[in-house]
């Protein structure tokens, strides 16, 4: 890999809009691998695309363990074992965020309905009585 393929620490945070702190984090919990010189921080095309995984993947709800447990398994298994995988956890997560999903739309509906009985008790008091 030639080093106009690499990017930096600084560069890194930009592109994915993130802090220096949590990129060290990913770093420290070995979900991110860059190459260093002395102090830098260099992310080659493989850590770029991880990060785009990582991201992804805390957008879907996923832990970063089950992150980290699934990039490994590429590593250890392959590609298919990957997807199999992949499509196992997926699953789970689509209940997960269907159940959250029925518990926020119940939450606001109840919330609707208070607000409209608030209204109307507010609408009687404002009446003046006959």
């Amino acid at each position: 890999m030639t080093d106009s393929e690499y990017i930096s620490f600084k560069d890194m945070c930009a592109r994915f809009d993130v802090t220096p702190r949590t990129l060290r984090y990913y770093e420290y919990i070995e979900l991110l691998d860059p190459r260093k010189e002395g102090r830098a921080r260099f992310y080659s095309p493989r850590e770029v695309a991880r990060m785009k995984l990582i991201l992804r993947g805390r957008r879907f709800g996923f832990s970063l363990e089950e992150i980290r447990q699934w990039l490994l398994i590429y590593e250890e298994k392959g590609t298919q074992e990957q997807y199999s995988v992949w499509i196992d956890m997926a699953d789970r997560q689509l209940d997960v965020l269907a159940r959250q999903r029925d518990e926020i739309q119940a939450a606001i509906t109840d919330l609707q309905a208070l607000r409209d009985q608030t209204v109307n008790i507010l609408d009687a008091m404002a009446k003046p009585e006959s």
